[in-house]
């Protein structure tokens, strides 16, 4: 009996504690609401059965409980009960995959008009290349890495002139416009994570991932590196600012290209 109360106690305790729980995930700031819906219908689900499952075993323990004179009965096989489990496994792994898989259709589907950013990781510090006038970003290459041009970008390629550099500082995104996030490390293995945005990507040294989202609410958010970096990791923060209209172009105005950042390292090199 004790060891039947104890479990219906863990179950109540664990439905209490999700509802009554006061930690829960950051307000959204992106339009990424599908994440936040496809993981609850994942927690009714597993909540749900895990409920049964535990239920079932009080009342096994306490039905079934050892009584003098009686005997087990030994039943190895039980076809009814194996098909019944199998079709209602099935029906909710089914339940929990097939919402993911239209949100994940939606997550690599990124809108035509969206502005594309480069993010570049590396230990322990997050930059940005933001496309200029001509709108198109140049090419990089980590072999083109240096002090004198941290990001890789092609010297060569004149769509790269025009660049907007942010090195180590903070990113500036316009409110209600979709932008495609290209993301790069030139060490190791990076994650850039903005919980708000509920978005993110493994970064992979030599490869170029994205993921694509849009700022619905002016504000100042972290960005954390989800993937254990180095050393350190836990400093791996950065800051996105979402910005109005007006208040972004100002930003970008203020930020020097590419081209502008390489003529003043020339000239302070001939100095």
């Amino acid at each position: 009996m004790a060891i039947a109360l104890v479990l219906v106690l863990v179950v109540v305790g664990s439905v209490l504690f999700h509802f009554l729980s006061p930690w829960w995930w950051t307000p959204i700031a992106s339009n990424w609401d599908y994440i936040d819906n496809t993981i609850i219908i994942t927690f009714w689900i597993t909540g749900v059965v895990f409920a049964a499952v535990v239920l079932f075993m009080a009342y096994c323990v306490f039905r079934f409980r050892h009584r003098e004179g009686n005997q087990a009965a030994y039943e190895p096989e039980n076809k009814r009960l194996e098909w019944w489990l199998t079709i209602v496994t099935a029906i909710g792994v089914t339940a929990m995959l097939v919402p993911g898989l239209f949100v994940w259709n939606q997550f690599v589907s990124v809108p035509s008009d969206a502005t594309v950013v480069e993010v570049v990781g590396q230990q322990w510090q997050w930059s940005f290349r933001l496309p200029g006038k001509d709108g198109k970003l140049g090419t990089s290459d980590t072999r083109n890495v240096s002090p004198e041009n941290p990001l890789g970008v092609n010297a060569s390629d004149a769509n790269g002139q025009d660049d907007v550099v942010v090195e180590a500082a903070d990113l500036h995104l316009p409110v209600g416009k979709p932008v495609k996030m290209l993301l790069r490390s030139i060490d190791v293995l990076h994650d850039f994570y903005v919980p708000e945005f509920r978005a993110k990507m493994d970064m992979i040294p030599g490869s170029v991932t994205y993921f694509w989202f849009t700022p619905t609410k002016t504000g100042t958010f972290q960005v954390l590196c989800a993937e254990l970096c180095g050393q350190g990791h836990p400093l791996m923060n950065g800051v996105v600012m979402v910005d109005t209209q007006e208040n972004y172009l100002a930003w970008l105005g203020e930020q020097q290209t590419f081209a502008q950042l390489s003529a003043s390292q020339q000239v302070g090199s001939a100095e």
